[in-house]
């Protein structure tokens, strides 16, 4: 009796062997030049490609929510109606920047400058001069600190003798591109007319603690907020809305120069977010909740505070700190982010407009203005969003819109990063 299973399944190993053996001559007549038949097969230049989410990021989903103010407007300000928009996904920074990160710009500012100073830089096949990372620099010898002498203070502007960083010296230049006046354009003019070159100075103004409050004494975080290891955890602030887009471009080149190292493709470059991709990953799910956390208090069921503000009549200590908490304080949201309110208040790249809303769409809505020097104030006014730990509870609503101009800075202002998320958005396909 024949064992028709046994001879099946032998026919078909055969012919899954020859299937096998056509297929690895096609590949390799095609490797050697034989592959063109005529078809449309697509590039073959595509090269490796591997989206991983930036470290220190959560993904945060696409999606359709109500945007706007829906809770209380204790002001009046009517600047937030309700908008049923709708979002793509992106990744977001689940805390604020902290001081570290950013002294991570300010220390790659700094070397590069002593590297060229010290001519450290090498060129490439195509005559471009770049800075030679593997040189070293030795901070502790006279010879290379005397050649360096420029980016110290000179000795009539030192405390205490102390060498102190000439910190002026601290600028980085970069180009950004202007997509919605070269959109605008439709071709007619010069690709290179929209691209700008900015010098922006970099260090943070420490001397905002200072600044902001009149009569009160505020010294010691003036002193050592930004520079004591101690803070290095905590948001940085102080910086403008100018240093913070500065820091974003500086970010996606140290990204981009290690995946072109590993041959990679390119990620979107880092940016800050806008105010209703800020507003979107706030509410973290909760739709018509006023709060990251949900609500309507501002306290949880042992009446503990759950964000860093100024509660009450001015009782600052109540939440548990008096000035800035650190990054990962409280709890995060439902998409894992810290500090979506209060802490400090954050900066959005959306230009702010009371009436924005009325003519914004409804699909990834935002409105920005490339405001220049010489414009007026009001073009300058950026969206900042969330509250602060100088702030009373309403600016940490999740619908409460608030500003600052693009050249300020403050002891109440920080901000995070965003980047968008690359192809085809598989992880909320069920």
């Amino acid at each position: 009796m024949t064992d028709f299973s046994a001879l099946k399944l032998k026919n078909s190993a055969s012919g899954l062997m020859f299937c096998c053996l056509i297929l690895g001559l096609s590949a390799f007549l095609y490797s050697c030049g034989g592959g063109n038949t005529g078809d449309l097969i697509g590039a073959r230049d595509r090269g490796r490609w591997l989206e991983t989410t930036p470290y220190g990021m959560v993904y945060i989903k696409q999606g359709t929510f109500l945007y706007g103010q829906g809770d209380q407007d204790i002001l009046f300000n009517m600047n937030s109606p309700l908008k049923n928009v709708t979002m793509r996904p992106f990744y977001m920074d689940d805390a604020e920047i902290s001081n570290a990160e950013y002294r991570q710009f300010i220390n790659w500012v700094r070397d590069s400058i002593a590297h060229t100073i010290l001519g450290n830089t090498v060129e490439d096949e195509d005559g471009n001069e770049y800075i030679n990372w593997k040189a070293r620099i030795n901070w502790n010898d006279p010879a290379v600190i005397e050649e360096l002498e420029d980016l110290f203070l000179p000795e009539n502007q030192r405390v205490f003798g102390r060498k102190e960083w000439n910190t002026p010296r601290f600028v980085y230049n970069f180009k950004a591109y202007d997509y919605q006046s070269a959109a605008s354009a439709q071709g007619k003019r010069n690709r290179n007319e929209f691209i700008e070159a900015r010098s922006v100075n970099i260090y943070p103004d420490t001397l905002v603690w200072t600044k902001d409050m009149a009569y009160a004494y505020n010294e010691p975080q003036t002193q050592l907020y930004f520079s004591h290891p101690a803070y290095y955890d905590y948001p940085v602030v102080g910086v403008s809305w100018n240093q913070a887009t500065a820091f974003c471009d500086w970010r996606t080149r140290l990204l981009a120069s290690f995946r072109q190292s590993k041959r990679l493709a390119l990620q979107f470059p880092f940016r800050l977010p806008t105010e209703v991709e800020w507003e979107y990953a706030a509410r973290g799910g909760r739709m018509s909740s006023p709060y990251p956390w949900g609500g309507p208090s501002l306290r949880n069921e042992r009446g503990c505070l759950l964000a860093n503000f100024k509660p009450g009549r001015g009782n600052y200590i109540d939440d548990g700190v008096t000035y800035t908490a650190m990054t990962y304080s409280f709890n995060p949201n439902d998409y894992g982010l810290y500090n979506m309110s209060g802490n400090v208040a954050e900066w959005t790249s959306s230009t702010f407009d009371e009436s924005a809303s009325s003519f914004l769409g409804d699909l990834n809505p935002d409105y920005r203005y490339n405001a220049k020097s010489e414009d007026p104030a009001y073009l300058k006014r950026k969206v900042i969003r969330g509250g602060s730990w100088k702030d009373v509870g309403y600016y940490l609503m999740n619908g409460t819109r608030a500003y600052d101009f693009q050249d300020s800075s403050r002891s109440t202002i920080g901000f995070r990063c965003v980047m968008d998320f690359t192809g085809r958005d598989i992880r909320d396909i069920r």
